[in-house]
């Protein structure tokens, strides 16, 4: 189902724990959308803009480090508040689907949970960073640490690039990480959708799609 011309994109952000296959998910995502006629903006977090770009090089280099949480937050932050006044909210008001690759959550499991400075505090620091631009749907990538971990190994022996500084810093909180993206998830179903890590991508990406359609036949 075609949306009109003149209707609001939806707005789609795929969490998850390092090694979960978000960026893969995220661009598999975005060019199934595409090719079903909605028009599509694929972004990520840190980043998305030259602003969140710059920022994203200062808190991600293993050069950089150490970071304290607080700094680290903020940094993360501001990024998104400029994410999202420079590309989310236009492009989604424009009646494009944005599918960005990490958004609040990530926020609030490696921040919030990972580096203990409080979910609350957290989730206060970006719905004010965001003025009231939430995700549609939130797509948690699931999966064991075992499995991740492999998957990272894989990742670099294929010639990826190496671990960020934040990948360094809490491999070791894996399953704390997963179920703080867990735990945000059941508290509100309606906005998100828990798929299995492990299974066919394009099983995946079928289960979203069929999600946004639903999405889009409510708002009429």
């Amino acid at each position: 189902m075609e949306q009109p011309a003149d209707a609001r994109g939806l707005f789609v952000a795929l969490e998850g724990p390092d090694g979960s296959g978000k960026t893969t998910q995220a661009g598999a995502l975005a060019a199934a959308w595409e090719a079903a006629g909605h028009p599509v903006h694929l972004t990520r977090e840190p980043g998305g803009t030259d602003l969140g770009e710059r920022l994203r090089s200062l808190v991600l280099d293993p050069e950089h480090a150490p970071i304290d949480p607080r700094t680290e937050a903020l940094l993360f932050s501001a990024a998104r508040a400029a994410h999202v006044e420079r590309c989310i909210r236009p492009a989604v008001e424009a009646g494009t689907t944005v599918v960005t690759d990490r958004f609040i959550d990530s926020s609030v499991a490696y921040q919030g949970v990972g580096r203990g400075l409080g979910v609350d505090w957290i989730v206060e620091l970006n719905e004010w960073a965001v003025d009231g631009t939430l995700p549609d749907l939130t797509v948690v990538l699931d999966i064991d640490a075992e499995t991740a971990a492999a998957r990272r190994t894989w990742r670099q022996g294929a010639g990826g690039t190496g671990p960020d500084r934040l990948e360094q810093e809490t491999a070791h909180a894996h399953e704390q990480l997963r179920a703080a993206f867990l735990e945000r998830a059941a508290a509100a179903p309606e906005r998100y959708l828990v798929l299995d890590a492990t299974t066919e991508m394009d099983d995946r990406t079928a289960q979203i799609c069929e999600r946004l359609e639903e999405l889009l036949e409510e708002a009429g």
